[in-house]
């Protein structure tokens, strides 16, 4: 087995189901490219009984594609020593063969079998997913040495299919491991495995623009700066990123278009959008197939639900915290005609500045523990929310993009600041923050203490006005 950096939490669990002495029913599930297969793949490399993998329904011809994925199952069997004259064309003689298969086994040894993209078998009007329900009901749940492990990226299918199922496979499901994207310290872990030289700035603005996705860091190159970096995954003529986003939606999502849209929509505003507006300006019915879209977005760790603090508890706001598709959408959609230096050349653009803010900001929202913890608030329950002066947006008023509200009375303003030195504080800086302080006090009628935290990358260049900060939190907290 190679090295798998970080997952040690997810390691763990597989490790004890695996010596877990009942049948078992794993579904690994998460965003494209977080790296599921190939945790699964060499944690179990050299004690895995069956492993496949289904063909990706975007090369193929609808038609003809339950054929292909029959066929190519059946090839996997072959390949373990099963005698298949014929292949037959229906998926329940297809798990007869699994069955007989696992059968000859022995029985005094765990075994693992592992189906990779289950969804895409999953063809219309193939009849997979019955005849999956029949193998599992009929035989796998009483065969104890037996330990299946599915995975997938088609969030929706998984969600509807398995993790919300209340047909034939309720309840059957023994664990759910659902993998997220890497978090900047086990990023950094990453790349000193790959012997890649980056400074924590330079790290947090590759992250800033790719997310924790293993997939994407794996093209990161060596001896590189993060304008080259840029370059050469998005901009260059062969990028290696250039065509993700297209690939991305149409592996994980059934109905990629309206996806697309919303996360379209939830790109060009920090504070996202409420379930009513999503519909209104998305044009999807308000019902049930927008929750369903809702639920699989955030399930895949690409959107994130609050509230505002003082307001409707009932009036849920969706925000975008994918960083790939945020990038996506500020610098690749619509602009095919970019030049192969752009980042290079415009590294100081506003353009850049501003995405840089608001990518920031999302960050800090994705290592919302990591800021608990350095505020040293970590056994304390906490809402993390935001708040705005007036309810109307073309009213220009204070706003604090994250509020934290804890439960031993404290509230936490967060100031998020993304600056390649220290912050400096003058005059005017304080006199709005002073005024910002004094609104949200004036408007909430808090009787909380409240306190004004700074998050930034190297920290605050101290001052005649520094002391409006309670606490001072650095990337190098973000890192933890």
């Amino acid at each position: 087995m190679i090295d798998i950096v970080s997952r040690k939490l997810e390691i763990n669990e597989l490790e004890d189901i695996y010596r877990s002495k009942k049948s078992e029913f794993v579904v690994v599930y998460g965003r494209r490219r977080v790296g599921k297969t190939f945790l699964i793949r060499e944690l179990f490399r050299n004690r895995m009984a069956f492993y496949h993998t289904a063909l990706s329904p975007i090369e193929f011809n609808k038609a003809q594609l339950t054929d292909f994925q029959i066929a190519m199952f059946c090839n996997t069997l072959k390949e373990c020593g099963v005698e298949i004259d014929d292949n037959p064309h229906n998926w329940f003689d297809v798990f007869q063969m699994l069955k007989i298969y696992i059968k000859s086994l022995p029985t005094n040894k765990r075994q693992v079998v592992f189906i990779d993209e289950l969804p895409w078998l999953d063809t219309k009007g193939s009849g997979f997913i019955t005849a999956f329900e029949h193998f599992w009901n009929s035989f796998g749940d009483g065969c104890h040495n037996l330990m299946l492990i599915v995975c997938g990226s088609a969030t929706t299918w998984i969600s509807d299919k398995l993790l919300n199922n209340y047909g034939g496979l309720y309840n059957r499901i023994t664990h759910k491991i659902c993998l997220t994207p890497f978090t900047l310290g086990e990023c950094e872990k990453y790349y000193q495995n790959k012997g890649i030289v980056m400074s924590r700035y330079d790290q947090l603005q590759c992250y800033m623009a790719i997310g924790g996705i293993p997939y994407y860091m794996s093209y990161v190159p060596k001896g590189k700066s993060v304008s080259q970096i840029l370059n050469t995954l998005f901009f260059s003529k062969n990028a290696r990123l250039n065509n993700e986003f297209e690939r991305l939606c149409i592996s994980q999502f059934i109905d990629k278009e309206k996806y697309k849209s919303i996360l379209k929509l939830l790109s060009k505003k920090r504070k996202g959008y409420t379930r009513k507006e999503i519909s209104q300006l998305c044009k999807i019915p308000y019902g049930g197939t927008l929750s369903d879209i809702i639920k699989a977005l955030e399930v895949s760790d690409f959107i994130m639900p609050y509230t505002y603090f003082g307001g409707n508890k009932r009036e849920v706001y969706y925000k975008l915290t994918d960083l790939f598709t945020l990038f996506w959408m500020s610098f690749m959609t619509g602009k095919n005609n970019l030049k192969v230096d752009f980042w290079t050349a415009k590294e100081n653009a506003q353009i850049i500045k501003t995405w840089q803010g608001f990518a920031f900001e999302e960050v800090c929202f994705v290592h919302r523990f990591q800021i608990k913890r350095a505020l040293e608030i970590n056994g304390v329950s906490a809402d993390f929310s935001t708040w705005r002066e007036s309810a109307d947006e073309k009213v220009r008023g204070a706003q604090v993009d994250m509020l934290i509200n804890r439960s031993d009375k404290i509230i936490d303003l967060c100031e998020m600041k993304f600056y390649n030195s220290e912050v400096k504080i003058d005059k005017t800086a304080d006199d709005e923050l002073r005024r910002k302080l004094q609104s949200f006090i004036s408007h909430t009628k808090t009787r909380a203490t409240v306190h004004q935290i700074l998050v930034t990358t190297y920290g605050l260049d101290y001052s005649e006005y520094s002391n409006r900060f309670q606490n001072v939190i650095t990337m190098d907290d973000l890192f933890a």
